[in-house]
């Protein structure tokens, strides 16, 4: 019992130990989680792709559940691309902590949508964390490294 106390708690050390937030080009994140202003309140899912250190590009959808665009029914999603800035290494931040703003840029129903955020993201393990975003579209929820 003792050494399998012994190995859970080593492999529990080596998964938080390398958990980062940020590692530039290649990065891959995918968040999940509520929408909880902006366009409307619901669920928000985005994937990013790190083109360099400082760069990373990707889309998103938000699904609205109430409180969306003009209450007309053709604005209860939100499709987009994003572009984000990680500040990671010029703030100097620690591994498992990344700050970004952004922007979105898409279609909510039939109309243009523009939205602009500064988000973090915090790793507790390798693979899984926590972000929140906030701006004219704010989100909270998790984020799973790939």
């Amino acid at each position: 019992m003792k050494k399998l106390f012994f190995l859970l708690m080593f492999i529990f050390a080596g998964a938080t130990a390398s958990a980062q937030a940020w590692t530039g080009k290649g990065d891959q994140k995918i968040n999940a989680g509520l929408s909880a202003w902006g366009y409307g309140t619901g669920i928000t899912g985005t994937y990013d792709y790190g083109l360099n250190q400082l760069v990373s590009v990707g889309a998103g959808i938000n699904g609205y559940f109430s409180n969306y665009k003009d209450n007309d029914d053709d604005n209860r999603i939100f499709v987009f691309g994003r572009l984000n800035f990680h500040l990671k290494d010029a703030l100097q931040l620690p591994e498992k902590l990344d700050i970004y703003p952004g922007i979105d840029v898409g279609v909510v129903g039939r109309d243009f949508g523009l939205g602009a955020h500064i988000g973090a993201r915090y790793f507790f393990t390798e693979r899984i964390g926590v972000f929140a975003e906030v701006g004219n579209n704010g989100s909270l929820g998790v984020s799973i490294n790939l």
